[in-house]
This record gives structure tokens, sequence and C-alpha cells, in this order.
């Protein structure tokens, strides 16, 4: 068993170890630094397992495998403390778009034992969609270790880089746009009468069945759409299509320059 650190004990992080924790299968050897004591503290009340670093970046770095669960910006100002803490056989995992594994390596002073992961929040239950790009200094044993690490987490798709920050737009961030429509419909389903359960379980399996529906029907978009003849958001869909194309693009952009 490999020890585990994590530089940051935000949400990705709590995501990351409740999905091993739902499947019990938590690291046995945990460390984690945060510059908020308090996200740090709360990180600890919910995984009493793990070590907490405090501040102390170098130490959480120290381990065999390094997750760097920062937001990108800061990342930089991060990394002479990081590579400080690693050592020669550590594998570090990037759980940030924008910076690539060459970038990393030049901020990292030339290390380059570096995977790039894009976490999704289903993750969290097991049924995550986590694209991830190799550096071509990992081994094949240390992509098994990784493997085995990770698979409890959902799936992990294995991808070119240059797609990384299209996954984190499209499948990262991708619960964001669906969650809210989601629990509108539920809370409607409620308010007409449905008891919770039943509200929750007629949402539920309808968005299972209308996926099921896009990818085994062998219809056409249209043809798909055309399925159900009364659409009473019609008037609404070309802003929120328009949305999609401008803020999604943007994003995409923005992440890749």
């Amino acid at each position: 068993m490999r020890s585990i650190g994590f530089v940051g004990a935000g949400r990705v992080a709590s995501i990351l170890l409740g999905g091993w924790a739902r499947a019990d299968a938590s690291p046995a050897q945990l460390v984690v630094s945060d510059g908020d004591a308090a996200v740090l503290a709360a990180l600890g009340d919910k995984y009493p397992e793990m070590r907490s670093a405090g501040r102390d970046v170098a130490e959480a770095a120290a381990q065999d495998i390094v997750f760097l669960a920062l937001h990108p910006p800061a990342i930089p100002g991060a990394a002479a403390d990081v590579a400080k803490g690693l050592g020669g056989s550590a594998v570090l995992v990037s759980l940030a778009p924008k910076l690539s594994i060459a970038k990393l390596s030049a901020l990292l002073g030339g290390f380059a034992r570096i995977a790039r992961l894009i976490p999704n929040a289903a993750s969290i239950v097991g049924r995550g969609y986590n694209p991830v790009s190799w550096g071509p200094a990992l081994g094949g044993a240390d992509r098994d270790a990784l493997r085995r690490l990770l698979s409890p987490l959902g799936a992990l798709p294995e991808v070119p880089e240059v797609d990384l920050e299209t996954y984190a737009v499209i499948t990262a961030m991708g619960p964001t746009y669906l969650w809210p429509q989601l629990y509108e419909l539920e809370s409607l389903a409620e308010s007409f009468g449905l008891a919770p359960e039943s509200a929750r379980r007629a949402v539920g399996e309808m968005l299972a069945g209308a996926v099921a529906t896009m990818h085994e029907s062998g219809l056409s978009p249209a043809q798909v759409e055309d399925l159900v003849p009364v659409k009473p958001l019609a008037e609404e869909q070309p802003a929120l299509l328009a949305a999609y194309r401008t803020r999604l693009s943007g994003l995409r952009e923005k992440l890749r320059a």
C-alpha cells in the first residue's frame, strides 16, 4: 500500500476521499496539507484516518502518490514547496486543468513523474468519469498503481492530454449545468403531490432513460426530440443552447490559453 498525499483539502479532495470511503478503499496512509486550517479540520473530521500536515506542503508532497488539488492560479506559488517534498520515485497527479504536464514539470524543477486527472463529482458515489493522461516518464508499474487506486471512483478513460480541458468543461463541470434543472423538477413533482421518494425516482429514471434513448435507439437527434410531441420549454430552448455554445466555448479557450 503506497502512502497518499494531498496538497489541498478542498472540494476535490473531499470527493475522492468520499468515493474511496464508500468503496471501503480508503488509503491506509494519508497526509493532507492546506493553507486554510478550517478547511483542513473539516476534512479531518470526515476522515479521521487522515494525518494533517497543516500548511506544510512539503510534508504532504513527500508521500508515494501526491495529488495536487489546487486551483490553477495557486499552483505556481506552491510549486517550490511541492518540489522540496517530492521523492525521486513519487508520482504527482495534478487535478487541475490549464497547466500541462510540461508546464508542471518546469514549475517543479524538472520533476517529470506526472499524470493529469480531470475528476468528476460523481466519483463521490463511485460513478465518476475521470479522464487521465500519463506523462511519458511514468512506467507501466506506476500507471497500474494509479489505475488500482482510482478504479473505485468510476470510469478512468485514458485520453490525450490535449483533450483534458474539453473534458473539464464537459464532464467535470457538466453536472452543474443539469443539477439545478433536475432539482427543480423534483421540487415541482413534490409540489404537485408526489411523495419525495416518488419524485426522486421519477426524475432519476426519466434521466437514465433519456440518455439511453439518445445512445441506444439508433435515431438521429431530431428523431429523438420528436418522440415527445409536447415541448413546454421550446420557446426558451434557443437562448439556453446559445448560452451553452458561447459560455462553454469561451471557457474552454480560456483554459487552453
